[in-house]
């Protein structure tokens, strides 16, 4: 053991021995003496306090906090129509036969390496993911006036685009729909864009607010941004028919108004991947500019894998070279460059006649499934003679509802029927089951006699 001579002699040596020897009444008198002479320093006063102690606590994400609330409720009957994340009919989590197999080939691939791809990601999936989307006799993709990029997943997407247009584009206004995607306004603020909305859903009739959308569009700047969800609006699950596409397109084209799509439920809306690119593409045969953030979280049940696309349609082949270049630039700085293996998936799959076909089968049981769910939702409510008209249950499409339910009375299903949805009254239809469906029934039945 070193002298009370020597610890002074080694100021590390004191410090190292004053946090690995004991303090307690068997100390030696020695190593007291030391340990008493030792003062506290204003460095070793301030570290027992953290410097971010004034750091306020975040709220609960609105639909991610759905779940953390759920998972704490001991209850036996209790349902989770927050999150959209698709279920079975047994209420599991689903990774797709295709998916297997395509992992499966890529493991047996020994020649497969785990170098960095390159910032804009793997040019196959980049390609494919195109040509899913525009079609792939589609002109814009025949002159190569479409720039495409990796991202991660849908959210990665909108904020790389968000970003390119914040500093290359020369209006900075977006205009997003009214209500959206909670991650939407974020997503664009943070980026550097201004958020506004336009019209879109009507409560009295639980659809389309189509005259307000067209009156919010005819105001806006010329050459404002405008995102349009290409299928299964989220949250509401209202879209507008061909005919009011072509009407929304006519007019924004007449505005100089620049689209951005966000493509989330490609197939899964409908079951059809081309009915449910047929928004997207009708603008694309205009020969105009757009932005598409495409997402295979939801179509291939990639959502861990944080999988997606971000394609910009040019006027020119010229002008793609360069904004994929500024690309570059801003993913370089954020993230570097995406992950391989979800991508490799995907272009796996893409690329093989027999495995898209039977992605394409496995994707259409999905939105049966989901469809079959607003059925037999919307008949249970029939048959127990609810107080007001449920159709428009059956009438919207895609993973969600708008029920219409208003926050008292999705407090009131929560408490007393432990089902747990955001408090608009949303419900991810993907998450319920046969098993289920008389629950949540019983439970709207309750909730709007008792609650109006």
């Amino acid at each position: 053991m070193p002298t009370a001579n020597e610890r002074a002699a080694h100021p590390r040596l004191s410090t190292l021995l004053r946090h690995l020897l004991p303090s307690s009444p068997r100390t030696s008198p020695a190593t007291a003496t030391s340990a008493d002479s030792l003062q506290a320093s204003p460095t070793m006063a301030a570290s027992s306090a953290s410097v971010f102690a004034a750091v306020p606590q975040g709220p609960e994400d609105p639909i991610l906090g759905v779940t953390v609330a759920f998972k704490k409720d001991p209850s036996p009957v209790k349902v989770n129509l927050g999150v959209g994340a698709y279920r079975t009919e047994e209420g599991k989590p689903l990774v797709l036969n295709v998916v297997k197999r395509a992992e499966a080939l890529l493991l047996q691939n020994q020649s497969r390496i785990k170098e960095y791809l390159p910032i804009t990601g793997l040019a196959d999936f980049n390609k494919l993911s195109a040509k899913l989307i525009f079609g792939a006799d589609s002109p814009a993709i025949q002159e190569n006036r479409v720039a495409t990029v990796q991202c991660l997943s849908g959210t990665g997407s909108l904020r790389v685009g968000g970003e390119f247009l914040a500093r290359h584009y020369h209006e900075r206004t977006i205009y997003i729909p009214n209500p959206t995607w909670g991650n939407h306004p974020k997503i664009f603020t943070l980026a550097g864009l201004t958020v506004r909305t336009y019209r879109y859903y009507d409560p009295a009739t639980r659809g389309l607010d189509f005259q307000g959308l067209l009156e919010d569009l005819s105001s806006a700047p010329s050459g404002a941004i405008i995102l349009l969800h290409a299928c299964a609006h989220n949250p509401t699950g209202v879209d507008p028919t061909v005919d009011q596409w072509e009407q929304i397109r006519q007019l924004m084209r007449s505005k100089a108004l620049l689209p951005f799509f966000d493509s989330a439920y490609q197939g899964f809306a409908s079951g059809s991947l081309d009915k449910d690119a047929q928004s997207v593409r009708m603008f694309v045969a205009d020969g105009g500019e757009l932005l598409m953030a495409q997402s295979y979280a939801k179509n291939m049940g990639l959502y861990g894998e944080r999988v997606g696309a971000l394609s910009i349609v040019c006027g020119s082949a010229d002008v793609a070279v360069k904004v994929e270049s500024q690309l570059k630039l801003v993913i370089r700085p954020m993230y570097s460059n995406p992950p391989l293996h979800g991508a490799s998936i995907v272009a796996t799959i893409l690329s093989d006649r027999g495995m898209f076909d039977e992605w394409t089968k496995e994707l259409k049981g999905m939105a049966d499934r989901i469809i079959s769910m607003r059925q037999q939702l919307f008949d249970a409510l029939k048959t127990r003679g609810t107080p007001g008209d449920w159709s428009h249950i059956i009438k919207q499409i895609g993973m969600f509802t708008f029920t219409g339910l208003n926050s008292d009375q999705v407090a009131f299903m929560r408490q007393e029927f432990h089902i747990y949805m955001t408090s608009d009254g949303r419900i991810s239809m993907a998450g319920l089951s046969s098993r289920t469906v008389p629950h949540l029934a019983d439970a709207i039945d309750a909730a709007v006699t008792k609650l109006k």
